[in-house]
């Protein structure tokens, strides 16, 4: 009998306290896209256009805690190279700094081929200016049209790539859930 009291006392006083926290929620209309927590990776751009990729270490009070880490790779004297962390940063923001989260790459890369068309209409112009200077018999100005065209289409193509999912366009939105209490 007295076992039994002595268990049911010790069950009664084990208390466990979990430590709730604050998360936040990418949604698109009314439907939950991805939530962020405390010990999650996420990839954005500020608003001021800086570039976080980077640990969620805490989400309080409408502010998300990051922690950077930079990572090298380092040659040994064998040869071959080692993955080392050489430090970390730490900051801050608030979730209305977001202005889109992640990247949008889904099949085809726009943004590459843009680049890739910039680049073969920038080296057909300037085979086109060496045939002027050379001969200019053989020169041809649709030509040059024509890859000053694809350049010119390139660049736009490659500022269109993908941007990662941009907050407030599309009804895409992140909502701030607060989950603890101001005891603190």
């Amino acid at each position: 009998m007295m076992r039994w009291i002595f268990l049911l006392l010790f069950l009664s006083a084990i208390t466990v306290h979990a430590q709730p926290s604050d998360f936040i929620i990418l949604k698109k209309k009314d439907k939950t896209i991805r939530s962020y927590y405390a010990g999650t990776q996420i990839e954005f751009i500020t608003t001021t256009g800086a570039y976080r990729n980077a640990v969620i270490t805490r989400i309080m009070n409408d502010s998300i805690f990051l922690q950077e880490f930079i990572i090298r790779q380092i040659p040994t004297t064998l040869g071959f190279y080692i993955t080392d962390t050489a430090g970390s940063y730490r900051f801050a923001y608030n979730y209305k700094q977001v202005a889109s989260i992640g990247k949008q790459q889904k099949g085809f890369n726009v943004s590459g081929s843009g680049a890739a068309l910039m680049g073969g209409g920038a080296v057909l112009i300037l085979a086109n200016g060496v045939v002027f200077l050379a001969d200019r018999k053989k020169f041809s100005p649709a030509l040059l049209i024509a890859s000053a065209g694809l350049a010119a289409i390139g660049y736009f193509l490659s500022k269109s790539g993908s941007k990662g999912i941009v907050i407030g366009k599309h009804n895409y939105r992140l909502e701030y859930i607060k989950v603890t209490d101001e005891k603190k």
